[in-house]
């Protein structure tokens, strides 16, 4: 048990102490260095680079399509988001215009990531804090979003399905059904967690007051997403900066004034709410019949059918996965709302069929310095309660 070291003179030092990187209260590979006065934090200390994976540099050495597969491992929860991001940047330095069902289709399906990356976010923070039966609870549902996934693109995580200028792959037929069946049974789902947890005596004494972050130091820092907007700052880059004909829905961004582990809680269940919001919205979208990719031969596979019947579409795909296509020399920014907050793909090219630059705005590792602001002066066990509540993925922290 660490405490505080007390000299032969009779003062008092503060012991240093690692936690992490092999510590399952970190959610993955990080090391947090702890200056501790007993149990509680006088200093903390992000140690990040465990991970590494250099995705942005691996970029560079692949084509603008094969690139795509790269993006799923950032953010592991939410490959989807991921994809979405790099495609509208690549997308963007083309001068690409995807069709209208192809882009409700992309927000119906990251409105379910979202969905998904929370209920991991949940099931895990409460596991930290002694909740062992939402673990299983959040999992059970997060599997029948997976299902979807596997089912849509054949993959349950790393489905690289969004692809540049619209999808993969046409949906199968009645893939809309288990969505609709998840609609009409996750909110009762939702409502079950508040019931055991909301009130519950034991979760408001480890998470109501714990981690406080104020407005202004949150904007400081450049935090965004929940950790954002549960301390009363409503910044939500589908409403400032809409993508996808995300002007096109109703929907409301949640905000909470206290800025704790609580607030976050809460926000992110309200959050969960309005995404099932928009995917309803999208649904009477998706149904007619319509393209899923735009007509750009020479950058966007043309269609397997004619593939068989024209040499022209059997050239422009040979060469497409061969050489790849080459934008116009310039440079983009793009960002979306990612489950954990802004997400910007910087893409960089110089006339060739690889990128020349490619930079990730990872919303958690700009989140992650906010740390050291909710946990010192608190006790080692909060420390735990705040670094799930941040929900960081070291996978897009150490890209």
């Amino acid at each position: 048990m660490p405490t505080t070291v007390q000299t032969v003179t009779g003062a008092t030092e503060t012991m240093v102490l690692n936690m992490g990187p092999q510590h399952p209260s970190t959610h993955g590979v990080l090391r947090v260095v702890l200056e501790l006065d007993g149990e509680t934090v006088v200093k903390a200390r992000p140690e990040i680079g465990y991970l590494h994976t250099g995705i942005e540099k691996s970029c560079e050495a692949k084509t603008y399509s094969q690139a795509i597969t790269l993006t799923d491992r950032l953010d592991y929860l939410a490959p989807l988001s991921n994809n979405l991001c790099y495609c509208l940047a690549v997308e963007k330095l083309l001068g690409l215009q995807v069709p209208k069902r192809a882009q409700y289709i992309r927000v119906l399906l990251t409105e379910l990531t979202r969905i998904g990356s929370h209920l991991v976010w949940l099931g895990s923070h409460a596991i930290d804090l002694g909740a062992m039966s939402m673990f299983l609870y959040c999992f059970r549902e997060r599997e029948e979003i997976m299902k979807i996934f596997e089912m849509v693109s054949g993959q349950r995580m790393m489905t690289s399905y969004f692809r540049i200028g619209g999808l993969a792959l046409e949906p199968p037929a009645g893939w809309l059904a288990p969505v609709e069946r998840f609609l009409n049974m996750f909110p009762g789902r939702l409502q079950e967690y508040e019931n055991l947890l909301t009130k519950n005596r034991i979760w408001l004494g480890r998470t109501v007051g714990v981690g406080t972050l104020r407005a202004e130091d949150a904007i400081a820092l450049g935090v965004t997403g929940p950790t954002l907007r549960a301390s009363g700052v409503a910044y939500d880059v589908r409403k400032f900066f809409p993508y996808c004909s995300y002007e096109e829905f109703d929907f409301d961004v949640p905000t909470h004034n206290d800025g704790d582990c609580y607030a976050r809680y809460l926000l992110r269940l309200e959050e969960m709410r309005q995404s099932l919001s928009i995917i309803r919205q999208a649904m009477p979208k998706i149904l007619p019949e319509g393209p899923i990719r735009t007509e750009a031969p020479g950058i966007v596979p043309p269609q397997r059918e004619k593939m068989k019947t024209e040499m022209e579409a059997l050239i422009y795909h040979f060469k497409i996965f061969t050489e790849g296509f080459s934008p116009p020399p310039g440079e983009v920014y793009q960002a979306i709302e990612s489950p954990r907050g802004e997400l910007g793909f910087y893409v960089s090219s110089d006339g060739s069929p690889k990128p020349a630059r490619v930079k990730v705005r990872a919303p958690s590792f700009v989140n992650l310095q906010a740390l050291p602001k909710l946990v010192e002066g608190r006790l080692i066990a909060d420390l735990v309660a705040c670094i799930g509540t941040i929900d960081i993925i070291l996978g897009e922290v150490d890209r």
